[in-house]
């Protein structure tokens, strides 16, 4: 597989790695106190890493606007990097972002021409070209494009991987309701249950040749009709259609022709969904201004917001209710207010002030019910809420040691992390961090037993192991951190214990 080389492209690769982890630090909580939903201000990238301890493999959908690189300057962000420095802002953030997507989820990067075949192979790097979906064509505009000196640009890019596309599920959207008005237009007596009906042809000549699908079709009055080249469903199919009432046969100019019924709902009265296609229309950046302009005014307008129905879509298509979704270039907050609409779970950063000039503005109206962009449209009244983050300091100083400022819980979450590789979903109130593939995890640190003293704190003596023990006894192996140890060597083996000081083995990853 072809790879993309720019400069500086090694020390992306190495920063990718090398992210400090920094602790998150809450300010305060908007609408329900016990929301899941985070808006977090700060570097995205720092942020990411701060995440994983709690959410790898977590997400189920991420969705990201970044800066195109168009050489422009707006507003409210800086769209002028060199291209190389472009290459390396993505790539390490990518990496993360990969770590935190589910096994069964999918990632969504809206770009344009001018970085968007570039970032293809990088993307194909990172999530493996097998993982690769498709490139979404999203027509943003109705037209216009006086000022344009050679074309009228019409269309991005959403380029779309899986995690894992093996376990990648089908994405479906509702039906068009304006598909349905145009060619569901028959009733008959499955009505209520079903709703109306359309005709297609049973017949079909795209199919491969199958012998068992081609035979006669006898009607009442013993007449055979055979189709020109075989029939979309087996015998018993077809003979179970006809008792059903589920076929129409229509004589016209001396040909016979067999349709069958495609009710818009199955026999458990859900609806018909449909394949989402590869070009996305209907949804355009004027929608996404006048969104906006609704919200924070004309004088505070944000530069080229999303429309809500776009990501409502993308949305739609590759997540469910309850699912979480993230977007760690968030701009005005409009991924963020499209998952609470639709009873998402949501992570949003966002680095700039406009985290609170805008996005905290906006996602107190959608609690408070207002009805701009896909609110109707999904019966949003309002409700929910948010917790509001800033990025804090990073857990480990630049000699390595902890910052004195780290407390138990932060640390225990990124020692179960670090050593699972899982994210952490308990609560770390005691010295026993969990189990996992057999081995028991104990942490000794910032006086969790009671107080600070060797006998009874951070010190791993004979008492505090018959203290963790007690606590959660654990005949396997077990892994304790502490801040050093008074049990020798043989007692540790006798015990099973692989202890670790800190803060010298505690690994920074």
């Amino acid at each position: 597989m072809p790879h993309l080389e720019w400069m500086n492209k090694t020390q992306a690769i190495a920063q990718a790695a090398d992210v400090p982890y920094h602790l998150l630090r809450f300010e305060r909580g908007y609408g329900d106190a016990n929301a899941d939903n985070l808006l977090i201000r700060g570097d995205n990238l720092l942020a990411l890493k701060a995440l994983l301890p709690f959410y790898r493999g977590r997400v189920k959908c991420i969705y990201i606007d970044p800066p195109y690189n168009t050489q422009s300057a707006f507003e409210h962000y800086d769209d002028k990097l060199e291209h190389s420095q472009w290459l390396s802002l993505m790539y390490p953030r990518l990496v993360l972002l990969r770590e935190l997507l589910a096994e069964s989820g999918s990632i969504w990067v809206s770009i344009d021409d001018n970085e968007g075949y570039y970032l293809k192979v990088v993307m194909d790097e990172v999530f493996g070209r097998s993982n690769f979906l498709t490139s979404f064509v999203w027509k943003k505009s109705y037209g216009g494009g006086a000022k344009s000196k050679w074309y009228v640009g019409l269309h991005e890019l959403i380029l779309c991987y899986a995690k894992d596309l093996s376990r990648f599920p089908d994405m479906f959207l509702p039906p068009d309701p304006e598909a349905v008005k145009k060619y569901y237009k028959y009733k008959d007596e499955k009505f209520s249950e079903r709703g109306p009906y359309r005709l297609q042809p049973l017949a079909t000549t795209s199919m491969d040749d199958r012998p068992n699908l081609r035979y006669p079709i006898t009607l009442s009055d013993g007449a055979e009709v055979w189709p020109e080249k075989q029939w979309q469903w087996s015998k018993d199919r077809v003979q179970a259609a006809f008792s059903n009432n589920e076929l129409v046969i229509t004589k016209k100019a001396g040909k016979i022709t067999v349709s069958y019924k495609q009710y818009l709902k199955d026999p458990e009265g859900e609806e018909r969904k449909r394949k989402p296609t590869s070009l996305i229309e209907g949804y355009y950046t004027q929608h996404g201004t006048y969104e906006g302009m609704a919200i924070f005014g004309l004088e505070n307008k944000f530069a080229f917001p999303k429309p809500e129905g776009l990501i409502n879509t993308i949305f739609e298509a590759a997540t469910g209710e309850g699912d979480l979704v993230l977007d760690s270039f968030l701009g005005s907050g409009t991924t963020a207010a499209v998952a609470h609409k639709m009873s998402r779970r949501w992570i949003g950063i966002e680095m700039g002030e406009h985290a609170e000039t805008h996005c905290i503005p906006r996602l107190e109206k959608v609690i408070n019910g207002e009805q701009g962009g896909i609110s109707q449209t999904v019966g949003w009244q309002g409700g929910g809420g948010f917790r509001y983050y800033k990025l804090d300091q990073p857990v480990f100083l630049a000699d390595g040691g902890i910052d004195p400022a780290v407390r138990f819980a932060a640390l225990a979450a990124y020692l179960w992390h670090f050593e699972t590789g899982r994210p952490a979903s308990q609560a770390f109130d005691s010295p026993f961090l969990g189990e996992h593939a057999g081995k028991a995890y104990y942490l000794l640190y910032n006086g969790i037993l009671g107080d600070r003293r060797p006998q009874s704190g951070n010190v791993l003596t004979a008492a505090v192991l018959a203290r963790l023990l007690a606590l959660r006894p654990h005949p396997g192996p077990k892994t304790i951190y502490g801040e050093c140890s008074h049990l020798g060597m043989a007692r540790l083996v006798a015990e099973d214990i692989e202890f670790k000081q800190i803060p010298y083995d505690v690994r920074v990853r």
